[in-house]
């Protein structure tokens, strides 16, 4: 065994796992949560690189450094141009797609997402739904997720039980978002811009720009999430 080969080995996997760890602290929680296709390749291509740099003692730990360093840097800038830009966050991001409407299956979504019927049944018995039945809305997350809205039936308390007239579910429609406002949605809905400014103006709100997330429902309800300078806590372990 070489012991000059094992120390230098030792020393550049201490050197690329302090640059991995810095990098990512960097990057923040959301690049070590669920990835999306971006995060996913960026995350392969930031390992790959950390292994040479550990394994290759013939190629100088500084080319690897910098790659490291190169990638995290454009990583840091497509989330940051994602936050200003909505068709950019559609780019690198994805967009969710909905694979169960009014319960039923959406066949043509699920060949878009590469779904097949097994898995659809396999990620409904994970959230605890053994009936595929009982469920009004299924939609795939971007980041390959899948979240799904029970029938109003068989939620936890179910309105059956207390013998009240179930209404019937409806997605809710984000009609602003970062500040942007959401046309196609609002078509959707049958508003347009005039009828949302309106309704903003009776909120006291006469620019929406400042506005997070504002939703609409089928019975016009309308929730707006706007940018505010609370407090927050912070979760320790």
């Amino acid at each position: 065994m070489d012991f000059s080969t094992v120390g230098t080995v030792t020393v550049r996997a201490l050197i690329s796992l302090f640059t991995l760890f810095v990098v990512t602290k960097i990057l923040g929680k959301k690049q070590v949560s669920e990835l999306s296709l971006f995060d996913y390749v960026i995350g392969i291509s930031i390992g790959n690189f950390a292994a040479e740099m550990t394994i290759n003692t013939e190629s100088p730990e500084v080319n690897g450094i910098l790659a490291v360093i190169i990638f995290g840097i454009v990583a840091y800038l497509v989330s940051w141009l994602t936050m200003k830009s909505i068709t950019l966050r559609r780019l690198f991001m994805g967009t969710p797609t909905v694979i169960i409407q009014n319960g039923k299956i959406i066949k043509k979504n699920m060949k878009k997402v590469h779904l097949d019927t097994n898995e659809l049944l396999e990620e409904c018995r994970i959230k605890g739904y053994f009936d595929i039945s009982n469920i009004a809305y299924g939609i795939m997350e971007a980041n390959g997720e899948m979240s799904f809205l029970p029938k109003a039936s068989y939620k936890s308390l179910t309105p059956n039980d207390l013998e009240l007239k179930i209404p019937k579910e409806e997605l809710v429609a984000n009609i602003i978002i970062d500040g942007k406002i959401m046309h196609s949605n609002l078509k959707l809905m049958h508003k347009d811009e005039v009828w949302l400014k309106k309704q903003l103006k009776v909120r006291g709100l006469n620019d929406y720009k400042d506005i997070i997330l504002c939703t609409l429902d089928s019975n016009e309800k309308i929730i707006i999430y706007n940018d505010n300078n609370m407090q927050v806590l912070d979760i320790l372990e």
